[in-house]
C-alpha cells in the first residue's frame, strides 16, 4: 500500500509561522501546531512535539526565517543583535542534536554574509536558505534509503530503536527509509520495534508509520532485543543518528548502544543511519558529545495513571546514549557508505580528494 506523504513541518500560507505536526499526540490524534513566536518554537523542541535530528534542524531553520521577518529594524546591526538572540535561544533547547546548531549557524550565515544588501533582502535569502534545507534532506534520504536497502534482502528481518522514518526527517527517513522505499518496490521485511522507554518514540511512532506503510511490525519491549535475536529473527539493525563524532562513535537514543553490544554478541550487522549534516568533524569522539539529561517524570509518572515509583526516589534520565565506534558495522549517508576506519572514511565524505 502507498501512503500519502504529510509534511510534517512547514510554513504556513502567510509564511509568518512555522506548523509542526505534534508528535506528542500521535499515534491517537494527527494535530498541527502553528509556532508564531520564539517561546513557541522553543518549547516545541523542548518538548519533542518536533523531534528527530533532521526535522529539528528542519524546523529550526523555518524558525529563523519567520523570527526574521518579525524585526522591525532595518538597521543590520540592530536587527543581527536581535537574531542571533533568538538564534541563541533556539539553540538552548537540546544539546545532543547537531541538525539544531547547524541549521541555525546556516540561516545565521545568510544574515552575515549578505549585511551589505539590506535587512529586506537578507530576510528573503533566508526564506530560500530555510526551503534549501528541508528540499536537501528530501533528497539525502532517498539517496540513504537507497543506499541502506543494499546492506538487506528480501524477507530479513531489521531491529530497530526510536523513530527515524518521515515524522523524524521529510520523506522516506533514514533508519526506517530502506524498509519504506523496498516496500514500495515489492519488497517484504519483518521489523521488530523497540518501544523505546521512556518516550516510547518506537511503540508511538515507529510502529505507527510502518504500520500505516503496511509494513510486517512486530512491538517488543527493549528488554526483549536479545531474545529475538538469539531466536535468528534479526538479519540487521538499523538506527538513526544525532551526532556522529570524529572518530564514528554515534549519539541517538538512549537503548541503542545496548542494541549494538547485543548484536556484535549474536553477529548481527549494526548499521547507523543519517545524513552528512549529523557528522560533526569537530568533535573527536563521543566522549566529547554532550548528552541532555531529562525530567525525571518521564521515569516514573508519564503514560501512567499514577506514578510508578516511590515518590522522593532518584531518577537518571540521559536522552541518549553513544554507540563507540567498533560496534558499527557501517555508517550509511547520502554520500555513500562509511566503513571502519571511521576517522578516515567520514573525512572523505567532505574531502573527496584526501
Amino acid at each position: 500500500m502507498t501512503e500519502k506523504k504529510v509534511d510534517n513541518v512547514f510554513l504556513n500560507s502567510s509564511e509568518d509561522a512555522v506548523v509542526i505536526l505534534d508528535q506528542t499526540q500521535l499515534p491517537g490524534k494527527e494535530e498541527y501546531l502553528t509556532l508564531s513566536t520564539v517561546e513557541e518554537m522553543y518549547e516545541a523542541i523542548l518538548h519533542l512535539k518536533v523531534r528527530g535530528a533532521p526535522a529539528i534542524g528542519i524546523c529550526a531553520g523555518y524558525c529563523m526565517y519567520c523570527l526574521a521577518k518579525q524585526i522591525k529594524t532595518k538597521d543590520f546591526d540592530g536587527f543581527y543583535r536581535e537574531l542571533s538572540g533568538y538564534r541563541d535561544h533556539l539553540n538552548s533547547s537540546r544539546p545532543t542534536a547537531v541538525n539544531l546548531s547547524w541549521a541555525l549557524k546556516r540561516m545565521d550565515k545568510v544574515a552575515v554574509d549578505n549585511k551589505e544588501r539590506g535587512v529586506d533582502e537578507i530576510v528573503r535569502l533566508m526564506g530560500e536558505e530555510c526551503r534549501k534545507i528541508q528540499e536537501e534532506d528530501i533528497a539525502m534520504c532517498r539517496e540513504i534509503s537507497r543506499l541502506g536497502l543494499t546492506l538487506i534482502k528480501d524477507g530479513d528481518g531489521i531491529l530497530t530503536h526510536c523513530n527515524a522514518g518521515p515524522l523524524a526527517t521529510s520523506r522516506y527517513g533514514t533508519a526506517l527509509g530502506p524498509l519504506l522505499l523496498g516496500k514500495e518496490q515489492g519488497m517484504d521485511f519483518k521489523v521488530f520495534a523497540d518501544e523505546t522507554r521512556p518516550l516510547l518514540q518506537g511503540a508511538r511512532l515507529t510502529s505507527y508509520e510502518l504500520h500505516k506503510a503496511g509494513i510486517d511490525v512486530t512491538l517488543i519491549c527493549d528488554n526483549m532485543a536479545s531474545i529475538v535475536m538469539k531466536n535468528g529473527w534479526v538479519q540487521a539493525c538499523f538506527v538513526g543518528c544525532d551526532r556522529i563524532a570524529a572518530n564514528g562513535d554515534t549519539a541517538n537514543k538512549i537503548g541503542t548502544s545496548g542494541v549494538a553490544i547485543l548484536a556484535k554478541h549474536y553477529g548481527i550487522p549494526f548499521y547507523v543511519l543519517g545524513p552528512t549534516s549529523t557528522v560533526d568533524m569537530s568533535c573527536p569522539d563521543g566522549d566529547h558529545i554532550e548528552i541532555e539529561l531529562r525530567d525525571p517524570e518521564e521515569i516514573k509518572s508519564k503514560f501512567y495513571e499514577k506514578p510508578m515509583a516511590p515518590e522522593g526516589v532518584k531518577c537518571y534520565n540521559p536522552a541518549f546514549d553513544v554507540t563507540d565506534h567498533d560496534l558499527i558495522t557501517a555508517i550509511v549517508t547520502e554520500k555513500g557508505i562509511c566503513r571502519a576506519p571511521y576517522g578516515e572514511s567520514l573525512k572523505k565524505l567532505f574531502d573527496p580528494i584526501s
